[in-house]
């Protein structure tokens, strides 16, 4: 068939999915609960690229060999250090959460990965990542990363009322969940306000910081939307489902493509998932930790979420529960189809 004839040839590289995260702090739990997520629901096999304070490595390390062998086998993980390759490293770290800005040096750091999805500690995959993946196909020929606005309503965006610096469209991009094309990245000259040629994205990063610095205060995500204002050709802009935050519903539901079809990525930023504030964020976050791997998903994981949503219907976010229930229940259908399917053909071999 076509589709089979093409995904055959696509290169070696692109058959695992690499995902990167930068956890610094008391940001362990949040990781491990992310990267659970991730392996629930994937197909494919994942490759973990996760980068982390020393102290931090053994204990992830140990946390993810203590999961069942029918997960770990879906993924490998890989683990690096804390590095900035050009200009003051204390300042980088400290430009914005800890650790943070060590998104920005993907690109020179995993040299040997073609391509990348890169999210934040506190994010949660509600369907599988390979869907997200299959988004560098819709890239054009000039774009090279893909990312989700800040807000879609310019008059509660943060950036559209209270930006000093230049940023993408008429909201500016959130980076808490950026697809990549790291080869695209790594040969292309930027435009910039620094000189009349182009940079590369190494050459740019620390003399931009410089330009900026004073007047940035989202750290690493105000650069990128710096470095997407001056070449908005380059960028994919995917809808607000796939970064679905706090945002989105607490003034209001605001995400039309979550309310169609459901959120596919939730992003707990603010600190949802740890304070009393949105508790279907909260819900979320601990059904998906506690839930035990090997068990039914719709036992253990669904109904526990319909349940610990109907205690959250007095909040503005809690009042659209379909929202957040939509896409994990087909999520869920699909594997228990897929395992149903692996099973009846294991069954009719003998």
């Amino acid at each position: 068939k076509p589709g089979e004839q093409k995904l055959a040839k696509e290169p070696s590289s692109l058959q695992c999915m690499h995902l990167a995260v930068v956890a610094c702090g008391d940001r362990l739990e949040e990781t491990l609960i992310m990267l659970k997520s991730a392996v629930l629901f994937s197909s494919r096999r994942l490759c973990f690229h996760i980068f982390a304070e020393d102290s931090l490595r053994p204990e992830f390390e140990k946390k993810l060999k203590e999961w069942p062998s029918s997960y770990t086998k879906k993924f490998e993980s890989n683990f690096y250090p804390i590095t900035f390759s050009v200009g003051n490293a204390q300042e980088w770290k400290k430009l914005f959460k800890p650790c943070a800005a060590q998104r920005l040096f993907l690109p020179v750091i995993l040299k040997d990965v073609d391509s990348l999805l890169y999210v934040d500690t506190d994010v949660l995959f509600l369907r599988p990542i390979d869907d997200m993946w299959h988004l560098l196909r819709e890239f054009n020929s000039t774009q090279l990363a893909a990312m989700a606005p800040e807000h879609e309503i310019p008059k509660i965006g943060w950036y559209s009322r209270f930006a000093r610096h230049p940023y993408y469209g008429t909201t500016g991009l959130n980076s808490g969940v950026m697809l990549m094309n790291l080869t695209r990245i790594r040969s292309t000259h930027f435009k910039n306000s620094l000189i009349p040629g182009g940079l590369t994205w190494e050459e740019m990063l620390y003399p931009l910081y410089q330009k900026y610095k004073n007047y940035i205060t989202w750290g690493d995500q105000d650069l990128l939307n710096i470095i997407f204002y001056f070449n908005p050709e380059c960028l994919y802009v995917f809808p607000c489902q796939w970064n679905y935050r706090p945002d989105h519903c607490m003034y209001g539901s605001n995400c039309r493509g979550a309310e169609e079809e459901g959120v596919s990525i939730l992003h707990g930023n603010r600190g949802v998932y740890h304070d009393d504030k949105q508790p279907t964020f909260k819900a979320l976050y601990e059904v998906i930790r506690d839930f035990p791997f090997e068990d039914n998903l719709f036992q253990s994981l669904y109904y526990p979420l319909q349940s610990k949503f109907l205690d959250t219907v007095h909040t503005l976010c809690g009042r659209i529960p379909q929202v957040f229930l939509k896409q994990i229940e087909k999520t869920m259908k699909k594997v228990y189809e897929n395992r149903v399917i692996v099973y009846l053909g294991a069954n009719h071999r003998y």
